[in-house]
């Protein structure tokens, strides 16, 4: 299971803001991943194929392109409250509880780091004991499944990363409609996902039923450069 979490850990990198550190860090992934039995195949295909579009491109356009798919639509947000309370005060205290499980587990974030950013989730999953770390996978896999879905609707091979979650989860992996619909890159309503998107209730941690009945309000800041 070590694997995995390793696994998990690097999957954390594919998702994060693309940086010089990534670029070199992707032979080591895709072999990584190479070796890798937990995986379904379609998966792990689909994931050397994000490897090698990342390998292939010059990194500020990477970079544009993360903003624009990530950044620019709240259906594919990686910001797992955003999915379960939007932008309402109890999103501010479910951070704080979130936050809190982190610090307990002697994870302290860096300036600008919010806890609920999901390559930030996955990089403390990748030190929580296997048990721990599967289970509290599992609690996002409504998320996740909603995020990859997305994904693959608007054709970025992106999908790949947020989609192999599921299987190492224990959950079904992604259908594979939904998969054939990553395969071609085209231009799709990020307004019309949007909307979709606010139909699609999901949970997480309790979420639902906040641990503070009176949550107060947070500032929280993007760890990505101002663009």
């Amino acid at each position: 299971m070590e694997d995995n979490r390793l696994i998990l850990s690097m999957l954390g990198a594919l998702l994060d803001y693309p940086d010089q550190t990534l670029i070199v860090a992707l032979d080591e992934i895709r072999a990584a991943l190479a070796g890798h039995a937990g995986l379904p195949p379609d998966t792990r295909a689909a994931l050397f194929d994000l490897v090698d579009r990342l390998s292939a491109r010059p990194l500020l356009d990477l970079q544009e392109d993360y903003v624009e798919i990530f950044d620019r639509g709240r259906a594919t947000s990686l910001y797992l409250f955003e999915h379960v309370h939007g932008e309402s005060r109890e999103r501010g205290q479910a951070m704080v509880d979130l936050l809190a499980m982190y610090e307990a587990k002697g994870l302290f974030l860096g300036a600008g780091e919010l806890p609920d950013y999901l390559p930030v989730f996955l990089e403390f999953l990748s030190h929580e004991t296997p048990v721990q770390a599967y289970a509290l996978l599992g609690e996002i896999a409504d998320i996740t499944r909603q995020i990859a879905t997305r994904l693959a609707e608007r054709g970025t091979p992106y999908f790949a990363a947020v989609a192999a979650l599921l299987p190492l989860a224990g959950e079904a992996p992604l259908a594979n409609a939904t998969v054939l619909d990553a395969a071609t890159t085209r231009e799709v309503d990020a307004g019309a996902l949007d909307r979709e998107w606010q139909e699609e209730p999901v949970s997480f941690l309790g979420a639902q039923a906040p641990l503070s009945t009176a949550p107060q309000p947070i500032q929280f800041y993007d760890k990505r450069p101002s663009r």
